[in-house]
């Protein structure tokens, strides 16, 4: 094959003379240059490494600790009471070990014991500074003495110049709740939905789990928390995650869109080239802990766990029969490309360095320009992950474990990440109908086999120059591709570019080798199993029904305006909006983060409360005192927040507690019931402008999209939004067309109007005041 050729570094032959050894300087230089890379890189990782394990202190902290222990001995003063004189006494004498030497050693011995007990004092004092979290529950805009100081501190001892993994052995862990505030909490959550005699019953059954069961679980529990590093997050990935046998596409990964309004150029090839040369350096700062420390934007002090970022990258969730794994490895230098049914893999480094986008263009124009047809079973083979995991599995254990198949799907497992050079076209177009629908469809399952879900994210790249992004979720969280994301949008933007005739920039190396294609030999049983995958999937994919609402009439700039919580204010919106959809209250779910804490993830806020359903009533009875009962609800979200953001959430408690029960073979109803309560509305705000690398005020074009989800309940709603800027929020809405209860574009048109009558609320009090 023609590739096989471009890899030979040197050809020989035998003469009757010897042999003739012929070596190619060029293939010999880019072995060299890529040594040197490597090393290179090595050395900064390991240099980096050191600068993170000896934080809050710096190695040259190390040698000022030295040179001081040195200075008294030679002023004749014992700082160490004694111990460097034990040290010296530990040490043997000989020819090379003079009594100087033996002091001298001894002195550095003692420096460095000293330097690292300071490190880990400090590191100390630096975690119960974080463990204070009083701060978050002050009123906006007013700080209290204690907090002011605790600030000051934080600052102190944070150190300077924080690499992104820095603050990792200082993070607090996260703390196990107590059963009797986790009970109260619970039953209070659940009063707006039960009628009296509901509430009794369950009264009554959490009771007697708090005085039967609860105790031994709980100390199970909290020896757990002490032991691990955190006593949710490694059940969570498992349980809610990895164990899952049905789908995964839909049912658990996400999906994250393009800019909004903006294509920086209609060239499918030149974008992706841009895009995936954005996402090298993003991994290369990731891979040495160079990206600036991520932190809650609240007051720009707090470190957030960066934890889950670790695995952004060369990762697949590898399919099993009874749980799933997380493969990760380290530096990948290829990555797989998936365009009308072939898999094609191509090489992101030559010469040591990564590709220049122009040379990723000209790869990615050659599968582009490539007219091969699929082999036999290649044209929706990735449907394998979208369909249910056991099949999945069974046939990978099957068909893929030997000969080429087995060679081509590791190429795919252990890719840097999947790339989709898709055939159609989409994007939001206002004068198209329903076409951020389409875009969020397209972007959540594609056409079923286009995408391969396990991959820990999957870069698609259409045929208009748009962009999307499908993520699988075991292994992160939303921010966490969201903090990528941004930063691969902006560098395209606003730091590569492209020419004025939409290709991108630099030169074009003539001289790369051509992409590889992946080879298959599938059986025709095989070939039976993935059709029955790709039904199974496209089922599922059929029944998505999904609704993109921009929000312009006003934003964040104006909810600010009325001293509310923008998030508060939309959760009361999406209140109203689900009373008026269906006549009832629901059990609500919103994320919340805990990256406060060391390998934090999320906790859930129950936003349907006694507060907000009372709103809801007054709003559509035209109660006078609707303004007073929406800032109680207001409150009483941003406290429920504020304790789910500190560790005293209820879910995640009571999600350990059951699985400690199977543990333990420790039947408990009450748990059962709460574990099997559905969320028929589901809600997630997506962060925005984590990196602040484009100025909105001065770019208002540039602006993401977000993304979103599909439904968690079957007759339900799933609902993802994103506050940009100061006057636009847009809904990621997806409900099923199966159930006769949801219309995800009825609802979207509910949430509009909610949002208008409840500013109508303040511009009528704002009349009554002037």
């Amino acid at each position: 094959m023609a590739e096989a050729h471009q890899a030979v570094g040197f050809q020989f032959t035998v003469t009757p003379d010897g042999i003739d050894l012929h070596l190619s300087r060029e293939v010999l230089k880019h072995i060299y240059l890529s040594g040197v890379t490597s090393w290179i890189k090595r050395a900064i990782r390991f240099k980096n490494g050191i600068l993170t394990g000896v934080y809050p202190a710096s190695p040259s902290s190390w040698l000022i600790a030295v040179i001081a222990i040195m200075s008294t001995m030679y002023a004749r003063i014992d700082p160490s009471l004694g111990m460097i004189d034990t040290i010296k006494r530990t040490l043997p004498v000989s020819d090379y070990m003079t009594v100087q030497t033996q002091t001298v050693l001894s002195a550095i011995l003692f420096a460095t014991g000293l330097w690292l007990s300071l490190i880990l004092m400090l590191r100390y004092i630096l975690k119960a500074l974080l463990s204070y979290h009083a701060w978050i529950f002050e009123s906006h805009g007013k700080m209290s003495f204690c907090t002011k100081l605790w600030l000051s501190l934080v600052k102190m001892f944070s150190g300077r110049r924080p690499l992104l993994y820095s603050f990792q052995a200082s993070l607090p862990r996260l703390p196990v709740p107590s059963v009797d505030d986790t009970i109260t909490r619970y039953l209070e959550s659940v009063r707006p939905l039960l009628d009296d005699e509901q509430y009794n019953q369950m009264e009554v059954v959490a009771n007697d789990f708090k005085r039967d069961e609860a105790p031994k679980l709980q100390k199970y529990l909290i020896l757990k928390s002490w032991w691990a590093t955190n006593y949710v997050s490694d059940w969570w990935e498992e349980y809610i995650y990895l164990r899952g046998r049905s789908p995964i596409m839909v049912n658990s990964n996400f999906y994250a869109m393009d800019l909004l309004y903006v294509i920086p150029t209609h060239r499918q090839a030149a974008r992706a080239g841009n895009v995936v040369h954005a996402m090298l350096q993003y991994r290369r700062k990731l891979e040495r802990g160079e990206h600036l420390r991520v932190y809650l934007r609240a007051l720009g002090v707090v470190p957030m766990c960066s934890y889950q970022m670790e695995r952004m990258f060369n990762t697949t969730r590898i399919p099993g029969i009874e749980t799933d794994f997380v493969q990760h490895l380290s530096d990948r230098k290829h990555l797989v490309v998936y365009h009308k049914g072939r898999f094609f893999k191509v090489w992101l480094y030559y010469g040591g360095r990564h590709l220049w986008p122009s040379e990723l263009e000209t790869q990615f124009q050659r599968i582009l320009d490539d007219t091969t047809e699929p082999q036999p079973g290649e044209l929706k083979l990735a449907a394998l992950t979208a369909g249910n995991r056991v099949p999945w599995a069974r046939a990978r254990l099957k068909y893929f474990s030997q000969g080429v198949n087995k060679a081509s799907l590791e190429a795919i497992e252990t890719s840097a990440f999947f790339l989709t050079l898709d055939d159609e076209e989409h994007g939001y177009d206002p004068d198209k109908l329903r076409s951020l629908d389409l875009y969020a469809k397209s972007v959540l399952h594609g056409k079923c086999y286009d995408r391969w879900f396990d991959k820990s994210f999957t870069l698609i790249a259409y045929k208009n120059g748009k962009l999307g992004v499908n993520a699988e979720h075991s292994w992160a969280d939303a921010p966490i591709v969201g903090h990528m994301w941004e930063y691969v949008l902006a560098t395209d933007c606003f730091h590569l570019g492209y020419t004025e005739e939409g290709h991108c920039k630099g030169d074009i190396n003539k001289g790369l080798p051509p992409t590889a294609k992946l080879q298959w030999d599938i059986p025709l049983e095989c070939q039976e199993v993935i059709e029955d995958s790709y039904m199974v999937a496209k089922e599922i994919a059929d029944d998505v029904d999904f609704h993109g609402c921009l929000f312009d009439e006003f934003g964040k700039g104006l909810i600010k305006k009325s001293r509310t919580s923008p998030d508060a204010f939309i959760q009361l919106a999406l209140q109203l909006a689900q009373f008026r959809d269906k006549g009832e209250f629901c059990l609500t779910y919103e994320a919340s983060m805990t990256r406060m804490f060391r390998e934090g993830r999320t906790e859930t806020v129950r936003s349907c409360t006694i507060e907000s359903t009372a709103f809801v009533r007054a709003m559509e009875d035209k109660n006078t005192k609707r303004l007073d009962l929406f800032r109680k609800a207001a409150d009483k979200h941003q406290n429920m927040y504020r304790l789910a953001m500190t560790g005293s959430g209820i879910d995640r408690h009571l999600f350990c507690l059951y699985i400690m029960s199977k543990y333990l073979n420790i039947d408990s109803p009450f748990l059962k019931q709460v574990l099997s309560e559905p969320w028929r509305l589901s809600t997630s705000q997506t962060p925005q402008q984590q990196l602040n690398m484009v100025d909105i005020n001065k770019f208002p074009r540039y602006v993401g999209a977000g993304g979103g989800f599909g439904p968690v309940a079957d007759d339900g709603y799933g609902v993802s939004y994103i506050i940009v800027g100061e006057n636009l929020i847009t809904f990621h809405i997806s409900s099923k067309f199966s159930s006769p209860e949801t219309d995800s574009y009825r609802f979207g048109q509910n949430i509009r109007q909610a949002m208008l009558d409840i500013r109508a609320l303040f511009d009528q009090n704002d009349k009554k005041e002037m």
